[in-house]
């Protein structure tokens, strides 16, 4: 499933980074740190991965 927006693809590339051990948990917040808690390291690479070149910054 692809990210809808800029910041929901930011957000789950940082929750991935945390999941991967690259940076740490306590530094999430946020819609970051509600998508470590609630996804896993494949659908969070999928929401990562997303293209951001057509995406709008946020969601409406």
């Amino acid at each position: 499933m692809p990210a809808k927006s800029k910041a929901q693809q930011k957000a789950a590339g940082a929750a991935l980074s945390a999941k991967r051990g690259e940076t740490k948990v306590s530094d999430l917040q946020g819609a970051s740190k509600d998508m470590y808690d609630s996804m896993s390291e494949d659908e969070l690479e999928d929401f990562a991965s997303t293209d951001r070149k057509d995406l709008p910054e946020k969601k409406d």
